[in-house]
């Protein structure tokens, strides 16, 4: 994955500026199945997958990935959409998309790592996404990004814990 790459019509040098991880939750669950990812597309308008897609049943909790202020919560072509612009990512903002979301929180409410935004809808109209699915988004000004760069390590290779032996050390008594 690349911290940098993205399209669309960018927003100067600053557009450019890598992706820092302060995502601090999934926006689904503990660990969603990444139904389909990030494809950049070659040119501004050409084809491509500018977010990623996220399992997600109808009814699931939307939690904001990192703190920011609700930049907008409502339909865009007929799907629920909530963006949230992420607090200290530098000029201009981060923002994340939700869709389709159906929002608890309002356009300008400020939103903590992790809080609940709204809930998966049901799509009524089509959607590449299909039922049971969360399209999340990541931009830049104009420019789109990869949203799972927002995610560090830890969240992104989350598994089952193990316990290593500790060679060296006694055992306590």
């Amino acid at each position: 994955m690349s911290g940098t790459a993205g399209a669309g019509s960018g927003a100067g040098a600053s557009a450019d500026a890598p992706v820092p991880a302060v995502g601090r939750a999934w926006p689904v669950g503990s660990h969603p199945p990444v139904l389909r990812g990030w494809e950049p597309p070659a040119t501004p308008y050409g084809p491509g997958h500018r977010g990623v897609d996220l399992g997600a049943p109808p009814g699931t909790a939307v939690r904001a990935v990192a703190a920011g202020r609700v930049s907008f919560a409502g339909a865009v072509a007929g799907r629920g959409v909530v963006s949230v612009e992420l607090a200290g990512t530098g000029s201009p903002a981060l923002r994340t998309t939700y869709e389709p979301v159906r929002a608890s929180v309002p356009q300008g409410a400020e939103v903590a790592a992790g809080e609940v935004i709204g809930t998966v809808e049901a799509a009524e109209t089509a959607s590449h996404c299909g039922p049971g699915c969360l399209h999340w988004g990541l931009l830049r000004g104009e420019t789109y990004l990869d949203p799972l760069l927002l995610l560090p390590p830890r969240l992104l290779n989350s598994g089952p814990a193990r316990l290593l032996p500790v060679l060296g050390v006694p055992l306590p008594p």
